[in-house]
């Protein structure tokens, strides 16, 4: 049984991860042998992200101490959460692999940027492209308009330019019809 110093530990290790983290996630790993918890670490921690398992009466009192109400409903039953620490779709992205090699595994629920969100909303946000794909959309959507008014003024100056130049020909074409 664990001491009131180490349950101490522990509840203020996972309220600094619930602090940190960009995305909490709740799962139910029941099934799951050793070999694929260990897997799941792995694939989790190579997203950066990390996986911890703890009581679920320290993951509600830390959630709620870290300013997320609300996660209560998805703290039932063996509950591991992966804390996703820089980009919150990423670790969502390793769990969707995960999940397509073990069926039992299975996302409940979690919180992203402090928000509580729906097992669904955690799958939409696995299915988002990366993040430099997302920026290079908007930047695209940014010139486009840009790119649209420079062709605008460069074709009203061509136009000039092509005016101009039958004025010149037609000068030329008239002093030397007059000689």
């Amino acid at each position: 049984m664990p001491t009131r110093e180490q349950k101490e530990q522990s509840l203020n290790e996972l309220r600094k991860l619930f602090k940190d983290a960009k995305v909490a996630i709740m799962t139910d790993f029941r099934g799951l042998n050793v070999a694929a918890t260990t897997k799941l670490r792995r694939k989790v921690s190579a997203s950066g992200g990390q996986f911890k398992v703890a009581k679920n009466t320290l993951s509600a009192i830390a959630a709620r101490e870290a300013g997320i109400e609300g996660l209560d409903a998805f703290l039932s039953g063996p509950v591991g959460i992966v804390f996703g620490l820089a980009d919150p779709a990423a670790p969502a992205k390793a769990l969707m692999e995960f999940i397509r090699e073990f069926k039992t595994f299975e996302i409940k629920g979690g919180a992203i940027e402090g928000q509580v969100v729906d097992a669904l909303m955690i799958r939409e946000l696995a299915d988002l492209p990366p993040r430099k794909v997302l920026l290079g959309r908007v930047l695209g959507g940014m010139q486009g308009p840009m790119y649209g008014l420079v062709n605008v003024l460069q074709g009203t100056v061509r136009s000039l330019v092509y005016v101009l130049d039958a004025v010149r020909a037609a000068k030329e074409g008239g002093a030397s019809a007059g000689v």
